[in-house]
């Protein structure tokens, strides 16, 4: 039994990873954004899962969860599953929300982030990011960074299993009903990474499609950009990468 975070678990990917890991007989800790997401998750409660409740567009309810989760029984894995497609609260959702999650929880030692095929748009720069979510941010810059940050945290916590995954076009809230891909497989790459021990689902640094590990942006495996994020995350949220390690 494996005791692993599932954020975002309110619905859609993250809802049914929460639910397929409960059913395999993991120990599994669900997340919604607010009481009312929460109270969505009372089967899953009624199940044994255990909750965490904070908007990942405040710095502070992270900070709130993360010392939570580090006064609790240890978790084994994080999915950084929450995502938002649009709108100011893209930046803070996607990247720097994962970021300060990876670098205060002590004890996994599998990391899985949602990336999207969407990241091969993304851009290398780190000029004129919107952190705070000011104004709309970029979906592809920060499924580029987030990627970028599974990557870097694989080559700095060798000890530490840390990967992507595209989970394709799905139908659920955010891909809309007409999304071509596959609901089922779209969950099952980051349970798979998160609990197996198949000898590639113990493997780091891959960038996954339903579980066929694929080359990513050029720019994921460029050191000097993995360096270059982790500075301007470590900054602007004033809280190094290694804060938290062992």
């Amino acid at each position: 039994m494996t005791r692993i975070l599932v954020t975002g678990s309110a619905d859609g990917l993250g809802r049914l990873a929460a639910e397929s890991l409960l059913s395999a007989g993991h120990e599994v800790v669900v997340h919604g954004r607010n009481g009312e997401r929460a109270a969505s998750l009372h089967t899953l409660l009624d199940r044994g899962a255990n909750l965490v409740v904070g908007d990942f567009t405040d710095r502070e309810a992270v900070r709130r969860i993360a010392a939570e989760l580090n006064a609790a029984i240890p978790l084994d894995a994080v999915i950084h599953n929450a995502g938002v497609w649009s709108g100011r609260a893209v930046m803070p959702v996607n990247i720097v929300a994962p970021y300060l999650l990876t670098a205060l929880l002590r004890t996994p030692r599998r990391l899985v982030y949602l990336s999207s095929s969407s990241h091969f748009g993304g851009r290398s720069s780190l000029d004129r990011v919107d952190w705070r979510g000011r104004r709309a941010g970029s979906y592809e810059d920060s499924k580029l960074f987030v990627t970028t940050l599974a990557a870097a945290v694989a080559r700095l916590r060798p000890t530490v299993l840390s990967n992507a995954v595209d989970p394709g076009w799905v139908p659920t809230r955010m891909g809309g009903p007409a999304a071509p891909d596959d609901l089922e497989l779209g969950h099952r790459t980051q349970e798979w990474l998160a609990a197996s021990d198949d000898p590639e689902a113990l493997t780091s640094g891959g960038y996954w499609y339903h579980r066929e590990r694929r080359p990513p942006h050029r720019a994921v495996h460029d050191l000097a950009f993995q360096d270059r994020l982790l500075r301007a995350l470590a900054e602007e949220t004033g809280t190094t990468f290694d804060e938290a390690t062992d």
